[in-house]
């Protein structure tokens, strides 16, 4: 029993005078905090529940999580069959395709029953014998969350580093191992970023350091392995706090980086792998509006730049002298299209790059700079640049997947332009991908611009109207959702229901302005363009017969009676405005993990992760960014009105999103909705951003979600 456990017990009586734990809904105390900006007064009732080791605070939640299980008990019989049947999709022992790095083959594997994977290599060929270099399942034993951050082996394959977080914070130990021996080094090194990077001589680490307030990663170290941490040296300190960093190490090996990163600038700084206790070089100081990233080859570096390019372009520099004035084109440029990252080979440039919204490969030769695109066939995919840890060779392992195919692994070689399936993840039970139909669609927001939509549904699915629908999107912080396949969602299509995917404006499928178009003082677009996809789904529209081109009938995707939306974080803010601005256009709205007090949050920088999201939503100090906000943040904006059935979930530990946003706006709705829904929260109570760890205890959450709507529509199969 942990200390928030126990002080739930010791104070459950003092919280009952808060709490009504009866049949009813729980109704949290009111507890008036007043905020006055520029002439602005806010009451926030519930403030009080930001205290998570208050008794009260936990009584509460623990109160809701009650009340949302007895709601739901009509459906614990729905909940295990669909938890049984996602289970059985998965294949229970399966592993990854092999890749090749310094003369090994690494790859991880699950075994039967094992909910976290046990890391694997072998020397020189896949006949070799097996390595288990770290077991992820063993170290998990007995602990309600785990997950490892990054692991990293030393040059001469000796040792390991590792980093593992066991709260759900996101603040990793690190720790080290002897892989001759399998014993593990005496230090500890709490409260870390997550990644970690080795130097050339096989006894140097570098790794970032937390603050454990703000959870911003603001210092890198460097470590000797064998020595007490306490003399670890402290080689750079970040006192801008908009401002997070990281370390890296070029795919050259030649380089260790560390990368520092805000929204809308970055710079890197770089030291030879071999001469650790050497000072760290600027590559290109930090420069308003600039962001570039940096990868070595030769007598070369490479940058991805979006300077005077807001789509980005490549670049490449001497090493000998990384100033801008020495910058040139490494590529022909397409201006148009949005360049979202590369792969660097000896003889090769990989560029994954998005036009109309879908990502597409790009390869270019550096000896003659030919160049020439992968092709794809489906309407809505995914393509991306897969682990390709060596330089010399002409083979480009890239990852493929859609809405109705599986994770595959291709191997690609650019030199025949040939490439081969290694492995297309299995779903077990039958699944057939020909049994689904996959559409991209556009729709036109009511300020004329299009919105890219992928949908998927089985076949024989009527779109008359009577269908059920779930909207998915996200639309924020140029974080793109690409069109993926999920063995669960089968769940859903094969009872019928049909899915979307929007690219609302917020995101980056459509290029930079995309995103431009959707943060600060833009971010209405992001709402605007959800329901504008809503209504499209919910209108009767003209559409070609699958049998017969030539011919059109009247075709409705759902109907608000059967239309669910769903987002999670900042897609959970997106899923709070759109049910204040249109609560009549959905039947219910599931809320993962919503930041939706976003004033309250944004104006407290103590607040973990606050600082570095100005660039996204504004600062809130700022009296137009204040009233901007004010204007949508779903908390301030709940009122005296009939609202969809609800379904919010968030994590005791989170992260990002600290748990007490969507407790207050559950509190607030309850009190002031005036319709008789579903207003539902379930708090994970040993979990974080994430949800539970482990590949079956996630399924759980799945499952409840998926019940919460079949329940609604009265399918209890």
């Amino acid at each position: 029993m942990n200390f928030l456990q126990r002080a739930a017990l010791t104070g459950a009586g003092a919280a009952l005078t808060s709490v009504a734990l009866a049949q009813s809904a729980p109704v949290a105390a009111i507890k008036p905090k007043v905020f006055t900006n520029f002439g602005i007064t806010r009451t926030d009732n519930y403030y009080w529940l930001n205290q998570p080791t208050d008794p009260a605070v936990l009584s509460y939640l623990t109160a809701e999580n009650t009340y949302c299980d007895k709601q739901l008990a009509g459906t614990k019989t729905l909940q295990q069959k669909l938890v049984a049947e996602i289970k059985a999709r998965i294949k229970q022992e399966d592993a990854t395709v092999p890749y090749r790095d310094n003369g090994y083959l690494y790859y991880s594997r699950f075994e039967f029953g094992g909910e976290f994977p046990v890391y694997c290599r072998k020397l020189g060929s896949s006949v070799g014998n097996e390595e288990i270099f770290l077991n992820a399942d063993e170290l998990s034993t007995g602990r309600p969350y785990f997950q490892i951050g990054d692991w990293a082996v030393s040059d001469n394959n000796q040792l390991l580093a590792y980093t593992a977080d066991t709260v759900s914070r996101r603040l990793y130990t690190l720790r080290f191992k002897n892989l001759a021996t399998g014993t593990l080094f005496p230090e500890r090194i709490a409260n870390t970023g997550g990644e970690v990077v080795w130097a050339a001589d096989n006894k140097t680490v570098f790794y970032t350091k937390k603050d454990v307030t703000t959870l911003l990663p603001y210092q890198v170290y460097r470590h000797t392995i064998g020595t007490d941490p306490k003399g670890d040296v402290l080689i750079h300190e970040e006192r801008d706090n908009t401002f997070n960093l990281a370390v890296t190490r070029s795919k050259s090996k030649k380089f260790i980086g560390i990368v520092l990163t805000s929204s809308l600038s970055s710079e890197y700084r770089y030291l030879d792998a071999a001469t650790p206790t050497a000072p760290f070089k600027t590559f290109l100081r930090r420069e308003k509006d600039h962001l570039y990233t940096v990868e070595h080859l030769d007598d070369k570096f490479y940058v991805r730049s979006n300077w005077q390019a807001p789509n980005y372009r490549m670049m490449v520099t001497p090493v000998a002298n990384t100033s801008k004035a020495m910058w040139r084109d490494a590529i022909t440029r397409h201006p148009e299209i949005f360049l979202d990252n590369f792969e660097l080979f000896r003889e090769y440039l990989v560029l994954n790059e998005r036009k109309g919204g879908l990502r597409q490969l790009r390869v270019v030769s550096l000896k003659d700079k030919q160049e020439h695109y992968l092709s794809f066939d489906e309407p809505a995919y995914t393509a991306t640049v897969g682990v390709n840890a060596e330089m010399d060779t002409p083979l480009l392992r890239y990852n493929y997947t859609s809405l109705t195919t599986p994770a595959s692994t291709f191997e690609y070689d650019m030199s025949t332009r040939t490439g081969t399936l290694l492995k297309e993840q299995p779903v077990q039970g039958g699944f057939n991908k020909r049994d689904y139909v996959t559409e991209r669609i556009f729709v036109k927001s009511r300020d004329n611009v299009f919105i890219p939509m992928s949908i998927v549904y089985k076949k024989g699915t009527k779109l008359d109207g009577s269908a059920p629908l779930l909207q998915y999107a996200y639309g924020s912080y140029g974080f793109s959702q690409d069109p993926t396949f999920s063995a669960a969602r089968l769940s859903l299509l094969n009872r019928g229901f049909v899915y979307a995917l929007c690219n609302i404006r917020g995101g980056q499928e459509m290029g930079r302005q995309w995103f431009e178009n959707g943060r600060m003082l833009n971010k209405i677009n992001s709402f605007n363009d959800f329901i504008d996809c809503s209504l499209y789904l919910t209108k009767k529209r003209d559409a070609k017969v699958a049998t017969d081109k030539s011919k059109q009938q009247q075709q409705q995707y759902t109907s608000p009676e059967k239309l669910f939306a769903m987002g999670g974080s900042a897609g959970g803010l997106l899923m709070g405005a759109v049910m204040n601005m249109r609560p009549d256009l959905y039947k219910g709205v599931i809320a993962a993990v919503p930041f939706v007090d976003v004033v309250t949050t944004m104006s407290d920088p103590s607040i973990p992760l606050t600082t570095s999201e100005y660039d996204q939503w504004g600062n809130p100090a700022d009296e137009d960014y204040f009233n901007y906000m004010l204007s949508y943040s779903p908390y301030d904006n709940v009122t005296e009105q009939a609202y969809p059935n609800v379904l919010v979930t968030t994590g005791l530990h989170d992260s990002q999103v600290q748990y007490y946003e969507p407790a207050k706006w559950v509190a607030k709705l309850r009190a002031l909705k005036t319709d008789k829904n579903q207003l539902l929260l379930h708090t994970d109570m040993s979990a974080g951003h994430g949800g539970a760890s482990g590949r079956f205890k996630s399924i759980n959450d799945t499952a409840r979600q998926y019940a919460f709507m079949l329940q609604l529509l009265g399918k209890n199969l």
